[in-house]
């Protein structure tokens, strides 16, 4: 097994297992709620348990793992209650700042809207080579348009606390987007953008509550029993 008394090394190392375990996890190779067992990971990646602590450590702070009490550490089930906190969270911060934006909101913010609503809309959400799961440039598409809609309210310390809630809810969005495929996010997208630039506060803070207690509902639901109301 790799040594890595060098501590510049050690680094190098935890972070090359931390992007191979994130992507990893991100395109469904492992199942939701999977042991992730730091000797068997060690062997794999042939690197010492301090390197995949290291990795796993970080993965628990970004939501891509668990850290469970004696057992170490494991993939993140559908029942987490994390995944309901983060969308109490964002449900009860993103329409306000979405109100913000609607109200603070210029021409330039319009502009931006529509650009990004328009590169989500032509990014392919899915590519055979990326696995089952929604594509990185169509994942990036996505959020670049949901924090650009956001952008608009002015407050740095809001669009920071936006920027850690979207990291956690990643993985949540790609299971959620993985049980409800006939579900017509598309629209959803659209009738914020619309509601955004008519300057509708109310129609947008209530479409975007929607669009978020939809995808976590489907963690927690049968798939056919998500329906979208839009």
């Amino acid at each position: 097994m790799t040594q890595t008394a060098d501590p510049s090394t050690k680094q190098m190392l935890s972070e090359r297992v931390h992007a191979r375990l994130q992507e990893a996890i991100m395109r469904g190779e492992y199942a939701p709620g999977e042991a992730l067992k730091p000797q068997e990971l060690a062997q794999q990646h042939q690197v010492s348990l301090a390197v995949v602590r290291e990795a796993l450590v970080r993965l628990v702070g970004e939501g891509i793992a668990v850290r469970l009490p004696n057992r170490g550490f494991a993939v993140p089930d559908f029942s987490d209650r994390r995944w309901q906190q983060i969308a109490e969270a964002r449900r009860t911060i993103e329409p306000v700042m979405l109100r913000l934006a609607i109200e603070r909101g210029d021409l330039d913010w319009e502009a931006r809207v529509r650009a990004a609503h328009h590169r989500l809309t032509r990014t392919p959400a899915y590519v055979p080579e990326e696995g089952e799961y929604y594509s990185s440039a169509w994942s990036e598409a996505h959020r670049v348009f949901h924090r650009t809609l956001l952008d608009g309210c002015g407050n740095p310390v809001l669009l920071d606390t936006f920027d850690r809630l979207w990291t956690a809810g990643e993985l949540a969005r790609r299971w959620s987007a993985q049980r409800t495929p006939d579900r017509d996010g598309a629209a959803e997208h659209r009738r914020l953008e619309e509601a955004a630039l008519a300057r509708d506060a109310d129609t947008a803070a209530e479409v975007l509550a929607q669009h978020l207690t939809l995808t976590v509902a489907a963690l927690i639901s049968a798939p056919d029993e998500v329906r979208p109301q839009l």
